[in-house]
């Protein structure tokens, strides 16, 4: 087990080390990985989305990798192969999968939202069971993880189940400023780096560490966990109880890639991204960031207690625009509770502030608002 996790996280380490301040996309695919579950990337074009799964697919060394751009027009034979035509001539329907995704270890499917109905069937069976089917064909997939990509989220409720497949939803976007010299040196190192420079870890080892993630014990979070899920659901955010289950994986997942056999109140960090709209990415963040914030186990998962010190005239700037809203007097029953939220959030915020003016001002704005609030209830 350990040569396998030193392994991967020597993979891992080379990927964040490629792509300078993206070590929370990286993890979390590496949580994914190892969990078997599948991601979805979101944000604008040219933040290196597919780049980052490339080389992290590169690493499988007996890997077979799909890498596809999906369009409204993409055609089944596109993603899973053609049909035999010899075996046709004989009168069976069966598809030839030589190099498609059928045969793939890690798929990644760019614009997944454009996939059609045609395909989405198929797509949707693949995602959630890893089953190819077509017709009297069934198939057992060898897909180590799926990621799927878009800039936008989406709004066609037929897409609502596809999206639902994606366990993990993460947010891509351009560097901070203060980065962006070293984005610069990494990429034009990124066009010259020689093959024997890239470590490697084989399919069966990922296997290997993915059923050993089926061990791990989770009774020391477990009715954290359950207690989270239920608030949740209360706050707005909807998680099926499938959904609700496969997590569990996901917090194995991060237990395991620590080195630990049992689960910590800090693995539950990975529940800040289960998110379905931009608006949830930050009442997640403080629900989950409240939960885990007091634990201080050594081993935890380095995205665990990433809580940034938060610049005082951002959470003011944000704290304004809340103001104005909630003064607008314009809103619906839902519009209060994302508003709520959010105060609630940069409340949590607040606390990181380190100048103890800067704090008070915020904070008696902050509660200049809840009395507000408060009188209109």
């Amino acid at each position: 087990m350990t040569q396998n996790i030193e392994k991967l996280n020597k993979v891992l380490a080379f990927v964040k080390d490629t792509f300078v301040g993206k070590n929370d996309v990286v993890d979390l695919l590496g949580i994914c990985l190892l969990a078997r579950e599948n991601a979805f990337l979101y944000g604008p074009p040219g933040t290196a989305k597919s780049a980052i799964v490339r080389t992290l697919a590169n690493t499988v060394a007996d890997g077979k990798n799909f890498e596809y751009l999906l369009t409204r027009f993409t055609e089944p034979n596109e993603i899973f192969g053609p049909f035999d035509i010899r075996k046709l001539k004989e009168g069976e329907l069966l598809t030839n999968t030589e190099g498609m995704m059928p045969e793939a270890s890690i798929v990644f499917l760019d614009e997944i939202f454009n996939a059609n109905s045609a395909i989405l069937n198929s797509l949707l069976m693949a995602l959630n069971e890893k089953i190819f089917k077509r017709g009297k064909e069934t198939k057992k997939l060898p897909a180590l993880m799926f990621v799927g990509a878009s800039n936008v989220l989406p709004e066609d409720e037929a897409l609502n189940a596809l999206f639902d497949r994606f366990l993990i939803r993460i947010n891509v976007d351009n560097v901070n400023p203060d980065l962006l010299q070293q984005v610069l040196l990494a990429g034009r190192k990124l066009e010259n780096i020689l093959e024997t420079e890239t470590p490697e870890i084989f399919s069966d080892e990922i296997r290997e560490l993915q059923n050993l993630c089926k061990s791990i014990d989770l009774k020391p979070i477990y009715e954290v966990y359950l207690n989270t899920i239920i608030n949740l659901r209360n706050t707005g955010i909807a998680i099926s109880d499938r959904r609700a289950v496969k997590l569990q994986n996901l917090i194995a997942a991060s237990a395991l890639i620590c080195g630990r056999n049992e689960a910590i109140l800090s693995d539950l960090w990975v529940l800040k991204h289960i998110w379905d709209t931009e608006e949830q990415i930050e009442i997640l963040e403080g629900i989950i960031n409240r939960t885990i914030e007091k634990d201080d186990h050594p081993k935890s998962h380095p995205q665990a207690l990433q809580n940034k010190i938060p610049n005082p005239e951002e959470v003011m700037k944000d704290v304004k625009i809340l103001i104005e809203k909630w003064n607008s007097g314009t809103l619906s029953f839902e519009e209060q509770n994302v508003i709520k939220d959010k105060l609630r959030y940069l409340q949590t915020r607040c606390d990181w502030i380190r100048n103890p003016e800067q704090k008070q001002y915020i904070q008696q704005e902050i509660e200049s608002l809840w009395q507000k609030i408060l009188q209109t209830v």
